[in-house]
């Protein structure tokens, strides 16, 4: 199951890859490439398809990186459980307290 969330991770993460590549940092990008003017109707929409698709993107491969996770710790076997052969901690034993020294003015006269 955790092979397939990673596979699963490396395809968004390269498809995530190639989206950001296209875009331009300063508004051109893809959209620059398709018209030379602005008022195109699918100028906009490539850029808003863009976006949506690296928000997109990202939040696949959050939930992804999520369920993996989980996926990759419910499939531990390395929990150690005693049983009930198992035996006890020896336990030590305190030595009793001493008896209290009494200084010598409350000590009974003889």
């Amino acid at each position: 199951m955790f092979s397939i969330f990673l596979v699963l991770i490396v395809i968004v993460c390269f498809l995530l890859i190639v989206v950001v590549m296209v875009q331009n940092p300063k508004g051109g990008g893809l959209s620059s490439t398709l018209g030379g003017s602005q008022q195109m109707g699918g100028v906009q929409k490539t850029t808003d398809f863009l976006d949506k698709s690296t928000w997109t993107l990202g939040v696949l491969l959050i939930v992804l990186i999520m369920f993996s996770s989980l996926s990759f710790n419910s499939g531990s076997t390395d929990v150690k459980i005693l049983n009930d052969t198992t035996p006890a901690p020896a336990k030590m034993e305190t030595p009793a307290p001493a008896a209290p020294v009494t200084p010598a003015a409350e000590l009974p006269a003889k």
